[in-house]
Parts: C-alpha cells; structure tokens; sequence
C-alpha cells in the first residue's frame, strides 16, 4: 500500500515507516551472513577467509546499486508527494533503462578485474582459488542486486515498506537452507554458497520488480507517461552518482583496509570476516533508516511542508536510540557466542580478532547512527555537497589511521580503532550541517 509521508504525527508516521525498513534490511544482510556461517562451520576458517576477502570486492559493485536506490528512491518521492504521478512513472522506467546498461557494462568488465583487485589486497594463496570463484559468480548476480535495490528504492518513497520486508524475510530464510543442503549434502564448498545466494537474490528480484510495475499501473494519471526523460535522468543522477561515490570510494578504502589486514595471516582474515559481517548488519540496517528519513524530507519537501522536517529528525534519534542501545550490550556482552557461530574452531587467534572488533566498535554505534540521521535529511533536501564532505572525511581518517596505527605496538587492534574515530568526526559535521537549516 501507498503511504503518504506528509499527513499525520511525523513520529508515529517515521517510526511505523522506518521499522520494516530496518527489519528488510537486517534479512538482506542475512545473505552474507550465512554465507560467512555456512562457509566457516561447514568447509572451514579458510573458506570463511575467502568469503569475507571477496566480500570487500563485492561492495563496489553494491554501490551501484545503492547510488540507483537512492537516487530513484528520493526523486520519486518528491513526485509522489507533489502528485506529479506521470513523471512518477517517467523516472522509474528512466532508471529501470539506465541501470540495465550500468549493469551490462559491469557484467561484460567485471570478471577481468578479478584477479587483479585479489592480487592488489594481498589475497592469501591457500583462499586465493575460492576467493576468486565466489567473485565471479557474485558478478553474474548483479542483475537480481541492481533492480531488486532499485525496486526497493520505488516501494520506499511510495511510503511502502512492508513489501519488501515480506520478499526479503522468505528468500533469506530459504537461503540459509540452500546454502546448507549445497554445503553438506552436495558438498559443493564455497561455490555451494555463492550459488545459493544467486538463486533466492534473483526471485526475491523478480517477485520485487513484478509488484513495483504492478503498483504503478495501478496509480492512474490524467496524461500518458513518457518511457524515458533525459531530464529526470539528471534529477536521478544529481542524487544517484554522489551517493554511488560514497559507496564506492567506502568500498574502495575497505578494500585499502582489507589489504592492510590480510598481511597479519588467515586467522586475523578469518575473525575480521565474521565480525565484520556482524558489524556491516547493523550499519547497514542503520543507513536503511537513514534512507527512511531521506524518503519522509524528500516528499514533504515536495509538498511543501518544511516545518515537518525537525520533528522527522527528532523521531529518527529517538528510534535509533532505542535500537542501538540493546544491539551494544548483545554486541559487547555475547561478542564471544556470536563469533562461535562462524568459527570452525572456535578458539585462538580468529576467536580473538572478531571479540576485540565487535567489542571496540559497539559502543560507537549510537554515534554513526546520529549522523544517518543527518544524512538522510542532507539527501532529501539535496545537500549532497556537504553529505559527501562529511562521509569522505569519515573514510580518509579511517583508511589513514588503519594503516598509520597497524604499524604501531597495536598492530590489528590499531585498525579496528579508526573506525570510532572517523565515525565521531564525520558524525559532528553530519549534524552540523543539518542544523544550518540549508535544507529549508
């Protein structure tokens, strides 16, 4: 169903929006978690390893599909809350056309920069082989990862949340399964897994795409909707390519950072492959909420309504506060049975990277969070400048200080500390920023 942003308590209206996003967004991570758990339960640390190293490589290709769903997903909503109904339609078959030839182009280049990309983070020799399978069939995938985050990208600023939560919530559950019976019974190792994820990706992604063209049809206008508009391409890409440069140059510097990390041996790879995974549930669960509030600025500017804005981002504090704050303790407290659950072995070195990791970077959780907040509302009003000075600052700080403090007595501890302190920088311009008032 149709939501309208615009109409009722701003907090009730975010929060009753925001939640399924969250949820959606905690079984879209379940992909790669299972992945991870299967890998290192079933085949072994090294497998878990080489999972979690071509796991970096397979967030540049994310950050396409990421930069789309936002850039479609606040377009439309200014259109769905101004009722401009037929350009509605326009740029949602304009993204759908664009990002099939995005998607042809990373498909035909991709492979050839595979081994290259393993070889330059320092790629272990003994996960070297399944690294490089895993990638590869990640990349025959893209097409069910780029319209299924463009389809949710549509469902988000019609209001809609609760239909994709519904697509998401069956296909991971069905991909723990497959990934189970490819692992143990057909005893299939690493690709068994990335198989599993290209099957349930690509129905939930056509079960998606489907129900977004048929709630459109469903949305009547008074003049026909044109296929394609240059012009609504640009509205799409003024949003679409920042927030895919913010993904990407993110990927990249992770990849910088997982060079660093894969030069202290398997063990320290295998526990940053679980913990991290663990870690990027919650971040991007959080980023989904930042998308929400992105969603709820974007139609009330498009109808006008600026003063609803400040309660928006209020209500959004408010609901992070009360997600962060269970995740830390669970996070800080079980740090030692979560890591237990991907580990082959659970003991030594790999035990003991994931419990510093996770416990480190926990309490710090609260503090990125704000600055989605933030974020979403620079997004919305199109503040993209100052959304990506602050975001490049958080990467810079945490690409240089992991390899300045890796060097250090601290040796991998000093890597997992850049992260509090990027995010803690970046988070006070974020809000900074929103408390210009520019967005009016």
């Amino acid at each position: 169903m149709n939501k309208d942003l615009t109409v009722g308590r701003p907090a009730a209206v975010l929060w009753r929006f925001c939640l399924p996003l969250f949820a959606g967004m905690i079984f879209q991570q379940l992909y790669s978690i299972a992945d991870s758990l299967i890998a290192g339960k079933y085949v072994g640390n090294d497998a878990l390893a080489a999972v979690g190293n071509s796991y970096e490589i397979t967030l540049i290709f994310i950050a396409f599909g990421f930069g789309l769903n936002i850039g479609c997903s606040v377009v439309t909503a200014r259109l769905f809350g101004g009722k401009r109904y037929a350009d509605l339609k326009t740029a949602v078959r304009t993204v759908l056309i664009a990002g099939s030839v995005i998607c042809a182009a990373l498909m035909a280049g991709g492979p050839a920069f595979c081994d290259g990309l393993l070889r330059l983070i320092r790629t272990p020799d003994n996960i070297f082989a399944d690294s490089r399978l895993y990638l590869i069939i990640y990349i025959y995938s893209l097409p069910f990862v780029l319209f299924y985050n463009v389809s949710t990208g549509i469902f988000s600023a019609l209001g809609d949340a609760r239909t994709p939560f519904w697509f998401l919530a069956c296909s991971s559950t069905a991909n723990i399964g497959m990934d189970i019976l490819f692992v143990t019974v057909f005893d299939m190792g690493v690709a068994g897994v990335a198989w599993a994820t290209f099957i349930c990706q690509g129905v939930s992604c056509v079960l998606a795409l489907l129900f977004v063209l048929l709630r459109l049809r469903g949305i009547r206008t008074e003049e026909k909707a044109a296929v394609f508009s240059w012009r609504l391409l640009g509205e799409v890409a003024v949003i679409a390519v920042p927030s895919f440069l913010q993904q990407s140059f993110i990927s990249v510097g992770n990849i910088i950072i997982q060079g660093v990390i894969n030069g202290f041996g398997s063990g320290v790879i295998a526990g940053y492959s679980a913990s991290v995974k663990l870690n990027n549930m919650v971040i991007s669960s959080l980023t989904t909420l930042g998308s929400g509030v992105s969603n709820f600025t974007a139609q009330n500017i498009g109808a006008g309504k600026f003063d609803r804005i400040p309660e928006g981002f209020r209500a959004g504090i408010r609901l992070i506060l009360c997600i962060c704050l269970p995740i830390c303790f669970v996070y800080v407290l079980g740090a030692r049975g979560l890591m237990w659950l991907f580990l082959e072995d659970p003991t030594g070195e790999a035990m003991r990277t994931g419990m510093i990791f996770l416990r480190l970077l926990a309490p710090f959780y609260i503090v990125i969070a704000s600055k989605l907040v933030a974020d979403g509302v620079l997004r919305g009003s199109g503040m993209m400048k100052e959304f990506m000075t602050a975001t490049f600052t958080d990467l810079i700080l945490r690409v240089l200080l992991a390899i300045l403090l890796s060097r250090t007595s601290l040796g991998s501890v000093g890597i997992w500390l850049s992260w509090p302190i990027g995010w803690t920088i970046a988070t006070v311009m974020s809000v900074l920023f929103y408390k210009s008032g520019r967005w009016r």
